[in-house]
């Protein structure tokens, strides 16, 4: 697992979606105490935003390639 402390900015998408995997299988396969749950949960939601963010990228320079190909056609 990335380090907690590690800055989001860095994180590629791949880093990020597979330290929200182990996040939720923590969280999933129980036994793991109150405070460390609520800390796990958060950092989860960072990532989680994080993996939205870079979807967002990647569909949001889909749609100008395709916008781009539409005005070099017409």
């Amino acid at each position: 697992m990335t380090d907690p402390g590690s800055n989001p900015e860095t994180l590629s998408y791949e880093q990020a979606r597979e330290e929200l995997i182990t996040i939720v299988q923590r969280l999933e396969s129980g036994g793991v105490p109150l405070e460390e749950s609520l800390a796990l949960w958060e950092r989860g939601e960072q990532l989680a935003t994080i993996c939205q963010a870079w979807l967002d990228g990647a569909k949001a320079k889909i749609e100008a390639a395709r916008q781009k190909e539409q005005v070099e056609k017409a």
